[in-house]
Parts: C-alpha cells; sequence; structure tokens
C-alpha cells in the first residue's frame, strides 16, 4: 500500500522555495514589489486589464461585492453547491443571498433557474465554476443585462479553465469581477491568498483602497498634503493584504500552472477511462466547449446500489490510504442559514441529489501513474 493518498494536495518545489527565501533575503517582506509583479503576471494570463491581489478568497469575495456599493436590503443569487464564502459575502455586505438550482450534468448554477428568483430587489448574480468547469457564462450575461444586474465570478476552483471560444476564466469577459483563491489545495497555491480581476478601472481602484484600512499615501488622491509622512483613510477599509512571501510563491507556482492542468488532466482521463462502464458510478461531464482544470474530480455514487452508506465507504478507503472529501453541503442546509433566512431541505433538490452521492477522490499533480491506479482499483472493489 502507498503513502496515505489526500484527496487533493500542494506541489511544492525547489523554484518555489528559492523564491520564497529570496523574498526573505529580500528589503521587503510585505507591501514590495512582488505584490505587483503577481498581480501583473495574472493580468497576462488570464487577460484582464487590472487585478488586486488579497489575503484569501474570501476576502476577494467581500472586497468585491464591497465596492459594488449594493443598497442593504437588495439581493443576489448564487448555487447552492459551493463553498460558503460565496454566499456569505453577500451576508457580510448586508445584500440576502438567494440560491439557484444547478444543472444535474456540469454541477453548475443552472441559468434558467436564475431566472426565476430574479425580482425588483435583486442585484447581484454571483456563478460559481465548480470544479473548474466554467458555467454558461454567455447565457448569464444575457439575463444580467436584460435585468441590470452585476455578475462577479467566484473562480476559485477555476484558474487555468477556459470559456466557450477559448478565452481564460478571469479576463471578465462575461463578468464586472473574477475571484480567484489560492489555497494550498486549489491548483495553485500561495499558502492562503485570493486575488480579484477586472477591466473596470474605478472598481479596481476602489479594491486597491480597500485592501489596505482604505488608506491612500497617492499624491493624486489625496485631499490634503502637508508632507511626504502623510496618508489619509478616505474609506472604512479592510487588512487583506497579501505578503510578498505569499506572492513570490504564487509567482513561482503561476509560471507552472499549465503543467499542473496537464497532469491532472491526465489523472482525470484515466478516472473515466476505469470507471465511464461501472454502472453505479457516474463520472464528471465535461461540456465539448470549454476546458476544465479540474479542480475536483467528484464521482457520483448509487450508496442504494452498492449497499453501502457513504460513511462507510469513506472509511473503507481511509484504512486503504485513501483520501476523499464531500464538496459541498448545500449551503442553504448550514443552520446559520436555516435560522436567518428559512431555508430548508428540499428548496434545491437537484443540489440536494447530487449532495447525497457527492465523493470527490483524489486528484493533484504529485500523484503518481501508480497512485492512480491504486486509487481506481479500491474504488472498483468498494462494492465487492
Amino acid at each position: 500500500m502507498p503513502d496515505f493518498i489526500p484527496y487533493g494536495k500542494q506541489y511544492i518545489d525547489k523554484s518555489d522555495i528559492i523564491a520564497v527565501l529570496d523574498v526573505l533575503k529580500s528589503d521587503y517582506l510585505t507591501q514590495g514589489p512582488k505584490i505587483k509583479e503577481f498581480e501583473d503576471l495574472i493580468c497576462n494570463y488570464t487577460g484582464a486589464k487590472y487585478c488586486v491581489a488579497v489575503s484569501n478568497g474570501t476576502a476577494a469575495l467581500h472586497l468585491a461585492v464591497k465596492v459594488l456599493e449594493i443598497l442593504e436590503g437588495k439581493e443576489g443569487i448564487t448555487t447552492p453547491n459551493t463553498f460558503v464564502a460565496s454566499a456569505n459575502c453577500m451576508v457580510y455586505n448586508n445584500i440576502k443571498p438567494i440560491f439557484a438550482d444547478i444543472d444535474s450534468k456540469t454541477y453548475n448554477i443552472n441559468p434558467d433557474k436564475i431566472i426565476e428568483k430574479i425580482n425588483s430587489k435583486t442585484k447581484l448574480i454571483i456563478p460559481v465554476h465548480f470544479a473548474g468547469q466554467p458555467c454558461n457564462m454567455e447565457k448569464i450575461r444575457k439575463i444580467a443585462d436584460e435585468n441590470s444586474l452585476y455578475i462577479i465570478e467566484d473562480a476559485s476552483h477555476a484558474i487555468g479553465s477556459r470559456y466557450k471560444g477559448g478565452t481564460k476564466i478571469g479576463n471578465c469577459k462575461y463578468s464586472d469581477m473574477t475571484i480567484f483563491s489560492f489555497h494550498p489545495v486549489k491548483t495553485i497555491t500561495t499558502g492562503e491568498g485570493g486575488a480579484v480581476t477586472t477591466n473596470n478601472e474605478k472598481l479596481f481602484n476602489k479594491l486597491k483602497l480597500l485592501r489596505t484600512h482604505g488608506i491612500t499615501k497617492d499624491a493624486d488622491l489625496l485631499i490634503e498634503n502637508p508632507g511626504p509622512w502623510y496618508y489619509e483613510m478616505q474609506e472604512l477599509g479592510f487588512n487583506y493584504r497579501l505578503t510578498d512571501i505569499q506572492a513570490a510563491l504564487g509567482i513561482s507556482q503561476l509560471n507552472k500552472l499549465d503543467k499542473y492542468i496537464k497532469r491532472r488532466r491526465e489523472i482525470v482521463k484515466k478516472y473515466n477511462e476505469a470507471f465511464k462502464d461501472i454502472e453505479w458510478i457516474k463520472i464528471p461531464y465535461e461540456k465539448e466547449d470549454v476546458f476544465s482544470v479540474f479542480h475536483l474530480f467528484v464521482l457520483q455514487i448509487d450508496f442504494d446500489r452498492i449497499k453501502k452508506n457513504r460513511k462507510e465507504v469513506m472509511i473503507e478507503l481511509k484504512n486503504k490510504g485513501i483520501g476523499t472529501q464531500v464538496h459541498y453541503i448545500p449551503v442553504h442546509t448550514q443552520p446559520y442559514y436555516k435560522n436567518k433566512f428559512g431555508f430548508k431541505w428540499g428548496d434545491y433538490p437537484i443540489a440536494e441529489d447530487y449532495y447525497k452521492k457527492a465523493l470527490s477522490i483524489p486528484l493533484y499533480p504529485m500523484m503518481t501513474d501508480k497512485d492512480v491506479e491504486y486509487v481506481i482499483d479500491s474504488i472498483v472493489k468498494i462494492r465487492k
């Protein structure tokens, strides 16, 4: 049996370590030149005009909603099949989150269900590119334009993924802003970290200001300027800065992103071939006109058919040295959302049915072919 194989894991090599060490020996550990270098590299990679790096993906979501200045009491729509941060960012900004059910094939938010949820209070849509597969952004953009709605793409899973037509997620072709997460289990990592991309200069400047306490030292923006020491707090902002240490790691990782994606898709191909004809397993669906980085590989397992529940399967695989996870518990079923907003089981049946069968299995670039074959063999034998 190989060493424990987790469901996801960062890949740090010698070049990453050297990049971080170079910063540790430099004059700047934070608020230095590596931040802009990382931001510029993200712009070059995605095609966006502007990028603001922040401390994590949740901070990116919080700020992205904040700078839209949506009035208290309005509503925004997102998917129930996501991490809670995709909805929490609206609550932070006194906007009521509303959910739209998912597409049963892609597991992404269903544009037709978005239409059903729009009312006079709706101001925002946050589509989530689940597991790396792009949402139907052409249709979502059309819906937003017809109803004067903002769009923030939650691309926490999707740096490197491509829309229909081949342009990269993050270029904001269909949105006002796109956010990324660089948590260790994501496709690239900065330890903790995130970013917002946009093509709107006004939003960009507001994001930069709020990232650092709402403070500016820019002489062109100061209301007064008595001397070189002077700064002004012009808005109530936050300490959401990324460090140069993290940015250096991000630069090094981003330069290897395409290599990581290639390996992920090699593993996915092996999984798909192995599982496609097993009657109690449904493999992930990838639309022909998009390109997914496959941040996750989620199987849909008919647990009733194999006469084992999910807990039993996860424990069995763990005992064999294989880590699994569930992505995600539907957000509307969390106690906070049930108690505060009145959501309940049964509100979003497609997302709930997906959740009951979902199991994420190991997928990360460091996996060897031997690891992959061991995972396949162990899952195939679950029913025996």
